[in-house]
């Protein structure tokens, strides 16, 4: 039986993250919007990314607000210092649909350290901004965008983080799609540790030269998810 396809709004999809992510999910067959507040802007990321893709990829640019209309789930892959604004945009489109939120509270210029806010990480402060019509979860936050824009087999896992199971196993089987190994990281609250991680990997990054850092969970069978 074929797998349904889903409609996957990315909020911010001009950037490298939601680029690399449009790509893998437009590789496994699902109707991907490359979402911006810039029609123009969207519109050449479909045309930098559709070469990459099957001919019968179903991958199409629009703006924010009417990306989201039409999507299931809404991934937020947008710089921290635009995410409280973006989300207040955007919260009457958002209602009932699942959030996956990438975001990062990176503070320039130091990136390196672990600065987390009040609400205790940038998916908590999305859920508080939504309300609870919408199911938050958290994913993707330590995965190189480097890695995703090929088809090279990546060896970093992704830690989903959300509101109950029945959000994070959505997630997690668009993980799977993204032909990555994800894990149930427990509560929305556990995003605070998901997050701040990717402060240490840019630190790595920094001091080894590299630009892939990421992690890998030992110890368990993937097999037994």
């Amino acid at each position: 039986m074929d797998q349904p396809k889903l409609k996957i709004a990315i909020v911010g999809g001009t950037g490298k993250e939601g680029k690399g992510l449009a790509f893998r999910w437009g590789k496994a067959g699902h109707r991907v919007i490359i979402g911006s507040r810039n029609l123009e802007k969207a519109q050449l990321a479909v045309n930098e990314i559709k070469p990459l893709l099957p001919s019968n990829s179903d991958l199409s640019g629009d703006t924010n607000e009417s990306a989201v209309k039409q999507a299931d789930f809404v991934v937020i892959t947008v710089p921290y210092q635009a995410h409280r604004d973006i989300l207040t945009a955007l919260k009457r489109n958002l209602q009932g649909k699942i959030i996956i939120d990438v975001t990062v509270p990176l503070v320039p210029p130091q990136v390196t350290k672990v600065q987390m806010p009040v609400e205790g990480s940038a998916a908590q402060a999305a859920q508080i901004i939504l309300g609870w019509e919408c199911k938050v979860a958290s994913a993707f936050h330590n995965i190189s965008y480097d890695l995703l824009l090929s088809d090279t087999p990546i060896l970093c896992d992704v830690l989903v983080c959300g509101v109950d199971q029945e959000t994070r196993q959505a997630v997690l089987g668009l993980v799977k799609d993204a032909g990555l190994t994800g894990w149930d990281a427990g509560p929305l609250e556990n995003s605070v540790v998901a997050e701040g991680l990717t402060s240490i990997l840019i630190n790595l990054n920094k001091k080894y030269h590299s630009h892939t850092a990421g992690i890998k969970i030992t110890g368990i069978d993937p097999s037994s998810q």
